[in-house]
This record gives structure tokens, sequence and C-alpha cells, in this order.
């Protein structure tokens, strides 16, 4: 099969490599359409010790079942050779204190497809049965290997609690941040305002019903405590990840409001902590999903509640590595790229 592989900082190649076979409990999927992560931009850098050279990475995928293992008709009579799926990246022990709570995304022993194992960014990627969602009668694979990334916000969504009729703030208007704007909105919050650099991104968030902040011309947490009276909002969800981020919107949140953590750009920053203590902020990190968050994603999609188009780009495998190189140096008005094999 064909595969585009990592095999350096900043180096993609499409090579022939070895097609997957199905073990017992397992399948093998045709990929129709694969996107990029932002994680996997940090790991085609070098930065990222979780993905190592050479390496297929991919992890947000929807295909066609093409080969199922010999325990999968028992296991998951649900899933036929030739159904749709998308699949859960994560997979887990099942019998740790976070997987009995139905926390599988904190199990100590979890694995990555694309980091662990091989990927998506080929024609094929093979992974355990347990992993995988049939698509909603209709749903083309484009929409299905969104529901990733939505998992990611819907899991969000939902650490950040109740916000109907509350203002909130997201800093960051890359695919998690344009999703987290929908999620809080579709939960109900009055405004959402959502502060980022980048012009095209921005337009991309205020064209979903987002107030844009635009941090080179404002200071985003002058604008949101004027917008608010001096208050300052519900919920902020630093959705970047470095220490000027983090420290606004701390400093944007109101008094016992709630701070959720999901930008991952700085691995350590210093914190504001005596002003956390004295307004009480909750702060908590948000990583990836549940199963039942992943499981909602692909309602929602399904239902037509969160979009990343018109934004979205496809483009052939082979291209994979120029559009990593463009999503580092200037995405502009692209949410999400989604590689073809």
């Amino acid at each position: 099969m064909k595969a585009l592989v990592w095999e350096a900082p900043r180096v993609m190649t499409l090579r022939d490599e070895p097609a997957p076979t199905a073990a017992a409990d397992e399948i093998v999927v045709r990929v129709c359409h694969a996107g990029i992560c932002g994680s996997e931009l940090s790991g085609y850098l070098g930065h990222n010790a979780l993905r190592l050279p050479p390496l297929i990475m991919g992890h947000e995928f929807a295909g066609e079942i093409v080969e199922v293992g010999p325990l999968v008709p028992e296991l998951r009579p649900d899933l036929t050779v030739g159904s749709l799926v998308t699949l859960n990246p994560l997979w887990y022990c099942g019998d740790c204190q976070p997987c009995a709570a139905g926390l599988n995304q904190l199990c100590a022993s979890r694995r990555l497809l694309g980091a662990h194992r091989p990927g998506a960014f080929a024609e094929y990627i093979s992974a355990p049965a347990k992993l995988a969602l049939p698509l909603p009668e209709g749903m083309d694979t484009r929409i299905g290997a969104l529901t990733e990334p939505v998992g990611c916000a819907v899991r969000i969504a939902e650490l950040a609690g109740a916000v109907a009729d509350a203002d909130c703030l997201v800093i960051g208007a890359g695919p998690i941040g344009l999703l987290s704007l929908q999620m809080l909105r579709y939960q109900g919050a009055a405004r959402v305002f959502i502060a980022e650099l980048d012009e095209a991104r921005l337009a991309m968030g205020e064209a979903l019903g987002g107030i844009a902040i635009q941090p080179s011309a404002i200071d985003p947490v002058g604008a949101v405590r004027e917008a608010t009276a001096g208050a300052g909002v519900a919920v902020s969800v630093d959705a970047v990840g470095t220490a000027a981020t983090r420290e606004q919107c701390v400093a944007a949140t109101r008094a016992s409001g709630r701070l959720i953590l999901s930008g991952l750009h700085e691995e350590s920053s210093a914190m504001p902590v005596a002003a956390m203590i004295r307004s009480e902020i909750m702060a908590k990190g948000s990583f990836a999903y549940t199963p039942a968050n992943f499981a909602r994603a692909l309602e929602l999609l399904g239902a037509g509640a969160l979009r990343l188009d018109p934004w979205i780009r496809e483009a052939p495998l082979g291209e994979g590595g120029l559009w990593f190189e463009r999503l580092i140096e200037a995405p502009g008005a692209v949410s999400k790229v989604l590689l073809r094999p």
C-alpha cells in the first residue's frame, strides 16, 4: 500500500509499505479521509516525544471496513465488510480505575493509533474492533473523519459545565478552538468571545458566531472585561497553551469562574496562582475525550450541529508533507486538512 511516512523532522515521504492484516479481534479499514491534527504538527517538527520516526501518523479518520478478524463477528456483529466507520484512536486496558470510571483516555496504559502503531496516513489501517463506530446512515467519510476533534470539543464543553446564558471566552481559533466555540454556543452560552492572531482564522470564528478579538490590535482581557461590565467571563478556554494565553484566560475569568486548559503548545509555564486563589477560579485540564464523548461527537455531526466547512481542504496523500508545512507556516482560511489516500 501507499503510506505517508514521517522520516525525520520536516521530512515526509510517500512510500510503499506492507498492507496490514487483521488480528483475531481487529478490523482493517480502507482509509477514505484522514485529518491532520495540531499535535502531529509538533511531532512533524520533532518536538513531540510521543512520536518517533519512521512513523505513519494519522488518528483522525474514517473509511470502509475491508477485513474483519475471526473473533469480530461475535465481539462486534455490527461491524461487517463494507461498513463505513470512524475509530476512537485511543485504546486502553479497560481494567484500571480511570477505565472503570469511564475515563478511558486517562488510562495509564493508553496507546494511540498513529503514534504507538501505524496510523491512517495510508491506504489501509488495522485496529482493535472495539474502537470502531459505524457512521450514521448517509454520513460521508469526510464528515466522519471530524469525529475525533469534535470529541475533544465535547469533552471541553462537558468540563466547562453549565454555561446557559453565560459569557465565555475561547483563545485560539484552530480546529479545537472553533469546535469549542460551537459547543459552548450549542450549550446555550449568551456570548462567546474568540481571540486569535491569524486574521483568516479569526474570521472563521466570527462566522461561526463568536465575538472576534484581535490580540494584536486590542488587549483580550481588557476587551472582555469592558464587554462584561468588569465582571469577566464564566468560562475561559485556552486552546493554544502558552504562558501568555494561560495568563490571559485567568485574567479574563470572573470570580468563581472556570478555566479549561486544552492547548499544549508549551509543556510548562508560570500561572498567576495568587489571582486564581483570591478569585476562586477553578482550572481543569481537558485531554482528548471519553468513549461517551466520542460517541456524542458522532451524533452531533450526524445532526449537523457542528461544522468546519466551508474551510475544509482535501488533498491527495502525496501532498501531505506540503500541507504540514503550510499549516505550520501560514494556514490561512483552513479549518482542517483531510488527506485522501
